[in-house]
């Protein structure tokens, strides 16, 4: 009642059930701070906020990104990430290096002092004891996908990678067809694996992704391409087959 209360039909954000939803997780997140005070803790918990994949179009709106969930797009793939990490990250700061989901395992291990990988015998789980029998005999650890963030939290440096990426081979019920995505720096190339269409974007100059540049840097796009591909081929990713 309260959000049909103040939508507009000419707002982009009118969902009123959206909308309520959206105080409801941040009352959650109050709660969650709450007793970790209550318990005497908070000092000495990091907290990450972040999302799954970007708003669902049509329910609310992500401009100036285009699309939503599922899709390849910046509405689709950027969300919320928000750090609290006591002493260490300091209120207000903001960061725009690139990141992605799979940073922030390699990161809370740092932040625990955690070591990696784990000894066989203490090992969490069979699987995690089966893969750190196989790295012993090869004498090195498990791959790690991503990154520690730390050096961003600390505010003490960059990453040191070429780029980040997207595996998505599958469907989605809002449209979304498989794809693959790579992003290097401020240029962000997608490739549709039905047709082998590709899109190139400067999301710098044109966050909306409106102007397609693959055929008017067809350098660039084949290098992006590549790029892609190398990775696919290092992670063994499972492309789809026609069916």
């Amino acid at each position: 009642e309260k959000y049909q209360a103040k939508a507009q039909p000419d707002q982009p954000h009118r969902n009123p059930v959206y909308a309520a939803m959206i105080e409801s997780v941040d009352q959650s997140v109050g709660r969650i701070a709450g007793k970790l005070q209550e318990l005497g803790i908070a000092q000495r918990t990091v907290i990450f906020y972040t999302s799954d994949n970007g708003g669902l179009a049509g329910v609310t709106s992500n401009a100036p990104l285009r699309a939503g969930k599922g899709s390849p797009w910046e509405g689709g793939v950027r969300v919320p990430l928000i750090v609290l990490w006591p002493g260490v990250t300091r209120p207000g700061s903001t960061c725009s290096e690139p990141v992605i989901s799979v940073d922030f395992f390699p990161t809370i291990m740092e932040i625990a002092g955690a070591r990696w990988p784990t000894a066989v015998g203490q090992a969490a789980s069979a699987e995690l004891a089966m893969a750190a029998q196989a790295a012993a005999e090869r004498a090195q650890p498990p791959a790690i996908d991503g990154q520690s963030l730390v050096p961003l939290l600390r505010q003490s440096g960059r990453l040191k990678r070429e780029a980040i990426f997207w595996h998505y081979p599958h469907y989605h019920p809002g449209g979304a067809t498989p794809y693959g995505a790579v992003r290097k720096g401020d240029y962000k190339l997608i490739e549709f694996y039905e047709d082998g269409r590709l899109e190139l974007y400067n999301l710098r100059e044109d966050v909306g992704e409106r102007n397609n540049l693959a055929e008017s840097m067809p350098e660039k796009a084949d290098e992006l391409k590549r790029l892609l591909a190398r990775w696919r081929a290092s992670v063994a990713a499972q492309m789809p087959r026609p069916n």
